[in-house]
């Protein structure tokens, strides 16, 4: 690049970060704007009812994961045996031996995949109808602290204590679930 067009380029970038300032300034000057951001995940996740509900799911599907758990160890045990007994066995003690852990491994893949699928179609039914309450705690609150807009957090780079209110969203959720 030429000195010329790297001039060209900072001056451009230069003022459209002073036109960028402008427009703020002048529209902070005619009137206050009450912005917010919430990580609507968040807020949700950190909810009694959430809380309740992934407990929920833990315990539905514990022998699921627990079976998942033995098989593993099953696998890493016999891994360990081949590795520090290969010299001593047998050539089909050996075939035997690794049959029986990628027998072990494809069982370990389709039962984690099959809880895997169990619990995200469970959590989509206990969390449905989720997102009609996250909208109903946001307008409240707007309601309540007429906020102008509320942003998605995920929309900024850094978000201030100040301006989070994914806090309050919980708070408003669990005052919800406890009126029901």
């Amino acid at each position: 690049m030429s000195e010329e067009k790297i001039v060209r380029v900072t001056t451009r970038n230069w003022l459209m970060v002073g036109l960028c300032f402008g427009l703020f300034a002048s529209a902070a000057a005619t009137a206050e704007v009450k912005l917010a951001f919430v990580d609507v995940d968040r807020a949700v996740a950190s909810s009694e009812s959430a809380q309740k509900l992934l407990q929920q799911l833990q315990d539905e599907f514990a022998s699921d994961q627990e079976t998942i758990e033995k098989i593993q160890t099953e696998a890493t045990a016999l891994l360990q045996k081949m590795q520090k007994d290969s010299d001593v066995m047998s050539e089909d003690e050996k075939r035997r031996v690794q049959q029986e852990i990628e027998s072990l491994n494809n069982d370990f893949v389709y039962q984690r995949q099959k809880l895997q699928k169990e619990v995200a179609a469970r959590q989509q039914e206990l969390f449905a109808g989720t997102d009609v309450k996250v909208r109903n705690a946001i307008e409240e609150l707007v309601r309540d602290n007429d906020y102008d807009m509320i942003l998605p957090r995920a929309t900024a780079l850094y978000v201030g204590d100040l301006y989070d209110i994914t806090r309050k969203v919980t708070e408003k959720l669990n005052e919800m679930d406890r009126a029901e």
